[in-house]
């Protein structure tokens, strides 16, 4: 039995990479490279390579829950991996964590190692599978800030889409790009050039960055 088929039923902390404050919920299932938890009646779904910590609370310590909330219906929990849930949650209301920042809104693609997440706020952000730190889908019938559905109109990105994100990056030389959310500003600006897994962008000041690709969590136009 694999170690994290033992913490079913219990209530755990943890901490993920980049991630500020911790995570706390009682797991319900674990697949080959995800977790799913459920707390504060949502159910978060977490890549497992971007744990750092865990620990039992204090109470689950030496007990296990004999009341295990049922898996999300929405969600497809048969053989349970991080792809199979980006796959199930293409289409429904979510929340990603990149860490610092959080998103609202939609997984429309999912390529290799990427997919394009449509939010109100941002439009088409392309987000690094490496990088997301969890996932909440939503019930179908949710809408981000309670807005109606008529109000909200997906618009897909028209920029044709690319295997990899380091192709996808290629794609897009000669345009004004806004990485990681614009976290750190001098990371943002014309997109110069694309060569062994370094890009160079020029900032507003006209100042040369370099940055390795690796590094890109989201990439979105402005």
């Amino acid at each position: 039995m694999k170690p994290a088929m033992t913490w079913l039923g219990k209530t755990i902390e943890f901490e993920l990479s980049g991630c500020k404050l911790p995570i706390q919920g009682e797991v319900i299932d674990v697949g080959e490279d995800i977790m799913v938890l459920y707390g504060n009646q949502r159910y978060i779904y977490v890549p497992l390579h971007h744990l750092q910590t865990m620990h039992f609370t204090r109470s689950e310590e030496n007990t296990t829950s004999m009341d295990v909330p049922a898996p999300d219906p929405e969600m497809d929990h048969n053989n349970i991996s991080y792809r199979k849930v980006l796959m199930n949650a293409r289409g429904k209301f979510s929340e990603i964590s990149i860490g610092r920042r959080k998103l609202h809104g939609y997984i429309t693609s999912i390529m290799n190692d990427y997919f394009i997440f449509y939010s109100p706020l941002h439009q088409s952000v392309y987000v690094s599978i490496h990088h997301l730190k969890y996932i909440i889908p939503s019930p179908s019938n949710s809408r981000p800030f309670a807005m109606d559905h008529q109000h909200f109109p997906i618009q897909p990105s028209t920029i044709s889409l690319s295997r990899t994100l380091d192709q996808q990056l290629q794609k897009m030389v000669g345009e004004l790009v806004i990485l990681n959310l614009d976290y750190k500003p001098e990371q943002t600006g014309l997109l110069k050039n694309v060569n062994d897994k370094l890009i160079e962008v020029i900032d507003a000041e006209g100042y040369t960055r370099f940055m390795h690709t690796s590094h890109v969590q989201t990439l979105h136009l402005p």
